[in-house]
């Protein structure tokens, strides 16, 4: 299991995460490609709570087929097109994930290669080798 890093000299976490994590010895790695709000079917939400929700859908199909699910995740980078979907990128992710949270950077962009995207989150999974 991968342990999370808090020094007591720096500012805690903003929100739910670590800010960093020490994976194990003997563990393999899986790197996620950034995953936007489109699913299968081609139907992009018109919101950032359903994107959200699509992009982390993606992520734990890409995980599952290497044996891993969302609570292997120890980084998560994502990006929105404006402030006002930090709140609900945010609500969705801190459903999603519990203690041991993982690393995670969140960033403010000017926009995706289509303009109805508003988040993509990608992800680094540690598990059993």
């Amino acid at each position: 299991m991968a342990t999370p890093l808090s020094p007591q000299q720096i500012h805690p976490p903003f929100a739910p995460y670590s800010h960093g994590i020490v994976v194990p010895a003997g563990q393999r790695l899986v790197f996620c490609s950034g995953q936007l709000g489109i699913g299968a079917d081609k139907i992009v939400p018109p919101d950032c709570v359903g994107q959200t929700r699509i992009c982390f859908d993606n992520i734990a199909a890409i995980l599952g087929e290497a044996g891993m699910t969302l609570a292997n995740i120890i980084r998560i980078n994502a990006y929105v097109t404006g402030r006002e979907h930090l709140p609900d990128y945010m609500g969705v992710r801190n459903v999603l994930f519990a203690e041991p949270y993982p690393a995670s950077t969140l960033m403010i962009v000017s926009g995706f290669a289509r303009p109805e995207f508003v988040v993509e989150i990608e992800a680094i999974a540690a598990g059993p080798a």
